[in-house]
């Protein structure tokens, strides 16, 4: 069924969606956070590791980016981490990983 339409029919059941940007940053950032915003996923982190993104959503100077997209009355509140910010979570409030860990890990 996939691969004909989409498989998710209670957006309410997932609690945390991760991206992690490539060349396709605008879907991630605009079309995604809307979409699952209207599905009702209570948390959207998006990983943009190599600062790709429009300064609308990641800032200038452009940076590496860990945007966590929260889910407040209907509505998705955005906090942006970067380097050693602590991630803050309510799908994980004991989380303590920094941004810096996230954004680079993977990488030697």
């Amino acid at each position: 069924m996939w691969s004909r339409e989409a498989t998710l029919t209670r957006g309410d059941s997932v609690r945390l969606v991760i991206e992690v940007v490539s060349t396709n940053w605008k879907t991630d950032h605009a079309r995604k956070s809307e979409d699952y915003e209207a599905m009702g996923i209570a948390e959207y982190w998006i990983v943009d590791h190599s600062g790709l993104g429009g300064k609308k959503y990641i800032g200038f100077p452009k940076h590496p980016t860990l945007s966590v997209y929260t889910l407040i009355d209907g509505e998705y509140q955005v906090t942006r981490f970067r380097e050693r910010n602590c991630i803050v979570s309510l799908t994980f409030p004991d989380l303590n990983l920094t941004a810096e860990q996230v954004l680079n890990s993977g990488r030697a």
